[in-house]
């Protein structure tokens, strides 16, 4: 190679450094250039220049209250739906109901002085804000954001809080209490008592009490007076008689499921997954059922992990249907079509697709099948048919232990309240004959009963073995109301899995069974479903369809197969693990592939703690637990807890924590030496409480002392560094 003359080195060096100095112009000169000023998204804005402004929102359609809700499933969303009607009904004031994910918080200092913020704050998971609420919370706990004014300070600002949350969860409303704390801090100013409803006993009641304090307060401090608004619809409903029957929604979900045209398949548009697989799990003749189901979403652009959840979109029973559509005078002309349109978008938007139809309505749209609130009742009464019906609906509305004893714990459904004030038979098949219609406009139904929302379930599979299929077990739920003075005891059915029960039957080509008493002869034993879905949209030939969604979850196995993992689910709680067992299987499989079974050889212990009532009877997925421990070359442990078979000696049943607590030297060790990871999945009233205490007297005895010190340090320990994971459910 010729070796370069000095003139061409030079020539070289400076082509480089002149590169240089272009590629890293920005940097090298920055000096020189005027540093932008940074501009408030709010400032100098209007409601139509800045879409996230909701301060100029507010002052552009004179609005004093601003509602900011965190909501996960929509029900914090409906009541600050309801809070924004009150005041509208109360004091005549128009409000802003907000999506905070919709918005910037930097103005919030801005809120005009006769104004008032009110933040109705869902808990989710284990303490942590709903998924649109997150940034809010953020922005309001952290020291460092700055408001328009420079600094992390509202003072004198008003505000409300109504927190929602589940008192069978350890972190109960933390984050109302939170947002609550961060504003006081800031120099904020509560108007009335912070509201906190638990969804365990009666989110509703919770509600119900705390409002009219909350009010009385709000008119003092905001200086108004009661009785300034008045009984405005929220809708119109109209009926069209020429609309193109192929644009009417008939329990399509969206618009894309309207027109079949391709799209993303989320919680907006549900995805119609056709079942391959649904089996009974439970042992033949049992008195109870549980379900498998396996859904194909090959194609559908779907995709999941181990520990996510499916959200299956059911539709009401046809028997509460049918009921509902008797009592409201609709039954001849249910297939008529309606527009609806929302009278103040800002306060009340359509909850669902239109134009439809009034049967469309009830058994697709809204959640008619739930216990009717007391509220509503009083809001219905003026409609009744007889003095006698009026009187009755408002004793239930006024009288809250009559309510609770006739309405909360008979499970009483809209449908059926009417009928009971009307003095209607409860137990029949309702007709237009047996069934007295009252005259109640179906604008006050849409905007009263809350939209009909997906039930949520754990996945039980893995992505690594079924890559385009979602597995679902499913434990029906069936169960007696409680008699009282005037009803008398009844089945009630859940609506999400009676639903996928009925799928099941019509998958297996069967009819569902009968019953053939004295009292009820040739009854089905289980409530009928519209499971052909819209146009017959799902139905296939002999294949049918679930409309279904997937949601993300934290509920993960650790990454590195090292770690020891103890896992406690009985029941249908045990449907995670088997998708976190199918997880560990694949990466089993890649692994001796690899390197042969010793690769497996420094792999953490997984054990499940699993609990059935018996061996024969609901031990869910019986004949793959073997084979699963096969797979992974002793690296799997399973232990039961049989609550009907095997007892202490004292006879007493034993439960999965009973288990720990034998196995409490292996536990600890997995944990403390082992760095483990330990999961609960179940109810969340009982089991995941004891298996908690159980965990905290194992760790408390093994670093030699209690389980209320030093055992409850552990577990906040591995809690604070996510070694202790809960998906449970009350």
């Amino acid at each position: 190679m010729a070796i370069a003359s000095s003139s061409d080195i030079i020539v070289l060096a400076l082509g480089v450094v002149l590169a240089a100095a272009y590629l890293f112009r920005d940097q090298l000169f920055a000096a020189s250039k005027p540093k932008p000023v940074p501009v408030s998204s709010s400032k100098g804005s209007n409601g139509g220049g800045n879409p996230r402004d909701f301060v100029a929102k507010m002052k552009e359609g004179k609005k004093r209250i601003v509602i900011f809700y965190g909501s996960q499933t929509g029900t914090a969303e409906e009541y600050a739906i309801r809070l924004a009607k009150e005041a509208k009904q109360k004091f005549g004031l128009a409000s802003l109901v907000c999506d905070p994910e919709e918005y910037d918080f930097e103005n919030l200092d801005q809120l005009p002085e006769d104004s008032c913020v009110f933040f109705v704050m869902a808990t989710y998971g284990e303490g942590e804000p709903t998924d649109n609420a997150v940034t809010l919370c953020q922005n309001l706990s952290d020291d460092s954001f700055e408001f328009s004014n420079g600094e992390h300070k509202l003072p004198g600002l008003k505000y409300v809080i109504f927190g929602l949350g589940n008192k069978t969860y350890e972190h109960y409303n933390l984050i109302g209490r939170n947002v609550d704390s961060d504003l006081a801090k800031m120099g904020g100013i509560r108007i009335g008592e912070r509201g906190e409803g638990d969804d365990d006993k009666s989110m509703e009641e919770d509600y119900l009490e705390w409002k009219d304090g909350m009010w009385e307060e709000f008119g003092r401090v905001m200086g108004v007076e009661e009785g300034q608004g008045g009984d405005s619809p929220d809708f119109a409903v109209t009926e069209v008689s020429d609309h193109p029957q192929e644009k009417v929604y008939l329990g399509e979900l969206s618009a894309r499921a309207l027109t079949r045209s391709k799209g993303i398949h989320d919680a907006k548009n549900p995805y119609p997954a056709p079942i391959t697989v649904a089996r009974e799990l439970f042992a033949e003749g049992s008195d109870r059922n549980c379900i498998h189901v396996e859904l194909n979403t090959e194609n559908s652009g779907i995709t999941y992990q181990h520990g996510d959840h499916v959200g299956v979109w059911p539709s009401n029973a046809e028997v509460e249907v049918e009921r509902l559509l008797c009592a409201l005078g609709l039954h001849d002309k249910k297939d008529a079509v309606i527009n609806i349109e929302s009278l103040d978008p800002a306060l009340a938007k359509v909850p669902f697709p239109v134009p439809t139809t009034y049967v469309t309505v009830l058994r697709h749209y809204i959640d008619i099948s739930a216990v009717a609130g007391r509220q509503i009742l009083g809001v219905l009464s003026k409609f009744a048919p007889t003095p006698e019906a009026e009187a009755f609906m408002k004793n239930l509305n006024t009288n809250k232990e009559e309510y609770n004893t006739v309405v909360h714990n008979g499970c009483l459904k809209l449908g059926e309240v009417l009928q009971l004030a009307a003095s209607n038979d409860l137990h029949g098949v309702p007709t237009p004959e047996n069934t007295t219609s009252w005259k109640i406009p179906f604008d006050i139904i849409v905007s009263s009963i809350p939209r009909l929302q997906p039930r949520y379930y754990s996945i039980s599979s893995s992505p690594k073995l079924h890559p385009h299929s979602i597995h679902v077990t499913c434990v029906v739920l069936k169960y007696e109301s409680v008699e009282n003075h005037q009803v008398k005891a009844r089945w009630v059915y859940g609506v999400g899995s009676n639903f996928l029960l009925n799928l099941k039957f019509a998958a297996e080509g069967v009819e569902a069974p009968m019953i053939d008493t004295a009292d009820e002869p040739a009854k089905v034993k289980y409530p009928k479903y519209a499971i052909e879905g819209p146009r017959g949209a799902y139905k296939q030939e002999t294949i049918y369809k679930v409309p279904i969604h997937v949601r993300r979850s934290t509920f993960r196995l650790p990454t590195n197969p090292k770690s020891p993992v103890i896992m406690v689910g009985p029941g249908t709680g045990v449907a995670p693990f088997r998708g976190f067992v199918q997880e560990r299987v694949a990466m089993a499989r890649r692994t001796i592939e690899k390197n042969g079974p010793e690769g497996l050889a420094d792999w953490g212990s997984i054990r499940l703690y699993y609990g059935c009532r018996s061996s024969t009877s609901d031990f869910l997925y019986k004949d793959e637990w073997p084979a699963y421990a096969e797979e992974l070359h002793g690296k799997f442990t399973l232990r039961c807890a049989f609550s009907r078979e095997t007892f202490r000696p004292d006879g007493s049943k034993i439960y999965v924590q009973d288990l720990l607590w034998e196995d409490r030297e292996t536990v600890a060790d997995a944990i403390l030496n082992g760095k483990g990871y330990v999961y609960i999945c179940g109810d969340a009233r009982n089991m995941s409480k004891a298996v908690e205490e159980t965990l905290c007297r194992v760790l408390g005895e093994a670093k030699g002392g209690s389980a209320e010190v030093e055992g409850a340090a552990e577990v906040k320990l591995l809690k604070e560094r996510s070694r202790f994971l809960t998906d449970v459910w009350s």
